[in-house]
């Protein structure tokens, strides 16, 4: 099965999808970030993030997230300008700043905004499109109901996490949901949602002998080698100590003062927490100054 590497705003950025791609690899591709028309223009914030010379030689997928086919259409051209060949629409977004506008999630109970989307992907002939989703925004029935249409689509692919956006990332996935939407789908069909470890993927291949993939973000975030169960915990560690390492030289040469290079690099831990031991883990989340992080992260790493 090929395995992407989802995106999560503020963590997935382009040099954390170049150090994770040369340091460990195992990714057929990273999504990025969604980008947004949001007063009239794309931050430049996210256009750096997804030029050419920010992904040249890790295998990206820009994903957008738009309210209607205007706002979509206007995101695919910017892409395209830019030479992207692959593009992902966002309907999953489950945050309220996102669904309250109708985008995201926001998107799913409403087929008459989504159908002028798709009927713009089948106009598009020369760029693959994917779409990543959920189960709804508050009825896990609605992705059921976007099916048919989905079906008949021009994607090369489809992301589903089986949960509601109200739910965010509380109680439990819902396979129920997603046996139900695998067993109807005609497109290749992707899982995810909660994926820790390894065994997991070799136990939803036997579940679901046709899935074309898993999509991984929290999972790899805290763990970026578990797809590597064989590696030694000297070995992993190893391998995070380079990403570190990459992560910490950029932040210090594009970061503005202690304060911005310590909030960069915290997001490199905070979802690291359960495979620290906690005294350094709270050391180096605490440290309110560099001198302090890297004197906190360099015990870490020498243990």
């Amino acid at each position: 099965m090929v395995v992407y590497f989802a995106p999560l705003q503020g963590y997935t950025h382009a040099v954390y999808r170049r150090a994770h791609h040369e340091v460990v690899g195992g990714i057929d591709a990273y999504y990025t970030p969604f980008i947004r028309w949001e007063h009239g223009e794309v931050r430049n914030k996210d256009l750096r993030d997804i030029s050419a010379e920010a992904c040249e030689g890790v295998p990206t997928i820009p994903q957008v997230i738009a309210r209607n086919v205007d706002e979509f259409c206007r995101l695919c051209d910017l892409l395209q300008g830019m030479g992207w060949k692959s593009i992902d629409l966002n309907m999953g977004c489950p945050f309220p700043m996102q669904t309250g506008a109708g985008r995201g999630s926001g998107l799913l109970p409403h087929p008459d905004r989504v159908r002028p989307m798709l009927d713009e992907i089948a106009a598009r002939r020369d760029v693959l499109f994917s779409v990543k989703m959920r189960l709804g925004l508050d009825d896990a029935n609605e992705a059921m109901l976007l099916q048919p249409m989905l079906n008949e689509a021009r994607l090369s692919h489809i992301v589903l996490h089986p949960r509601t956006a109200r739910q965010q990332y509380k109680g439990n996935t819902d396979m129920a949901a997603f046996e139900t939407f695998y067993e109807g789908c005609r497109l290749p069909l992707v899982y995810n949602g909660d994926m820790t470890n390894a065994a997991q993927i070799a136990d939803l291949q036997r579940r679901f002998p046709h899935l074309h993939g898993v999509m991984i973000g929290r999972g790899l975030l805290a763990n970026p080698t578990m797809l590597m169960p064989e590696m030694s915990e000297t070995q992993r560690k190893e391998c995070l100590l380079t990403m570190h390492d990459r992560l910490l030289d950029n932040a210090v040469r594009t970061q503005n003062g202690d304060q911005q290079i310590l909030n960069y690099m915290h997001a490199f831990w905070q979802y690291q927490e359960p495979f620290v031991e906690r005294k350094s883990y709270k050391r180096i989340m605490k440290s309110g100054s560099l001198r302090n992080y890297t004197t906190a992260a360099e015990e870490f790493f020498s243990c």
